[in-house]
């Protein structure tokens, strides 16, 4: 049987003092956070870092390869690079939409590449002769007709794919299915972690873009390729890499001049010139000659001859602006 009891003011103020000093103790303590199990486990920056690299080169290809193919203007932007959760991803794309199932293989899991209506049928209409028209892009799925027809483009954008992540995983990248409804595709369960890539393309006047999604996992499976790749872009070359470098830029032809400044002419008489007339140009022979290469300065040099012509003699490099007078004598 319980009994009613009326606490004093001193009790009252006890039992506050107690709780207060609990209080104080328990801000040195960490404070416990709640933690969502829905939210997917995080990837590390500079890992996204490195994925958004291999995509802003899968973006230069891919314009390349969808212009030649096309016959068309084609500009590819890389839009972003997130880490969702599978059923947010999901909910990015419209519907109706061309929703392609791609194997990861060696790998598990698949891989998701969706092509939004505005950019599909303006390249199903370019591949039939057509102009591909914003104007033209009808509200509705694509029929099977219209899926075999853009499969060859399917195939060119995951060629480049393919090739952008060879540094990293050697993924076959095959189409398995196609889906036209985002609810359809339940490759993954709605909570587990996405890497999305959102890519914007641009054909003549159309614009669409392009999402490709990576399981995390098979992303975290790879952090140890990721690595070596940021390790080998930030160590310094060696002499063989060094040597190729140089084997490739070998061939290369630049434009090579041997500027003589001074002469000046005033527009009157820039006017009345006519052919045969000479210009004097007062510049003494012992005076050095500013050779550019590609535009900019590189040597001095002397005039000279050789083999009855006009040559220069490079004598220092454009740092060593002082020389000494030197005679014209023939090369």
């Amino acid at each position: 049987m319980g009994t009613n009891r009326v606490l004093s003011q001193e009790e009252i103020d006890n039992v506050f003092k107690k709780m207060s000093g609990k209080s104080a103790s328990s801000k040195a303590m960490v404070q416990a956070m709640p933690y969502d199990f829905r939210r997917p486990d995080r990837i590390p920056k500079d890992q996204l870092r490195e994925i958004h690299l291999l995509h802003e080169n899968f973006c230069r290809n891919l314009a390349g390869s969808l212009s030649a193919y096309l016959r068309a203007s084609v500009t590819v932007n890389l839009i972003s690079v997130l880490q969702l959760s599978y059923s947010e991803f999901l909910q990015c794309f419209p519907s109706p939409t061309s929703i392609s199932i791609l194997s990861l293989r060696p790998y598990e899991g698949k891989g998701v590449l969706e092509l939004n209506p505005s950019l599909v049928f303006p390249i199903i209409e370019i591949l039939m002769g057509g102009q591909g028209k914003p104007s033209s892009t009808p509200k509705r799925e694509i029929t099977e007709i219209e899926r075999s027809i853009l499969e060859s483009a399917q195939r060119l954008i995951l060629r480049d794919l393919r090739e952008a992540w060879t540094s990293v995983a050697n993924f076959d990248l095959a189409l398995e299915k196609t889906e036209t409804e985002p609810q359809l595709v339940q490759t993954l369960s709605p909570n587990e972690a996405v890497v999305a890539v959102g890519v914007e393309v641009r054909v003549g006047e159309c614009m669409g873009m392009l999402n490709f999604g990576v399981p995390a996992i098979i992303i975290k499976m790879l952090r140890q390729r990721f690595d070596q790749r940021w390790n080998q872009r930030r160590s310094a070359p060696t002499q063989e890499e060094r040597e190729r470098i140089l084997s490739l830029i070998q061939p290369a032809r630049l434009e090579i001049e041997a500027v003589l400044d001074g002469a000046t002419i005033a527009l009157q008489s820039l006017i009345r010139m006519q052919v045969g007339d000479i210009i004097a140009l007062d510049y003494p022979v012992e005076r050095p000659v500013q050779v550019t290469i590609g535009g900019k300065q590189k040597h001095m040099a002397r005039i000279a001859m050789r083999g009855g012509k006009k040559v220069v003699q490079v004598e220092a490099s454009a740092e060593q602006t002082r020389l000494p007078v030197l005679p014209d004598v023939p090369v």
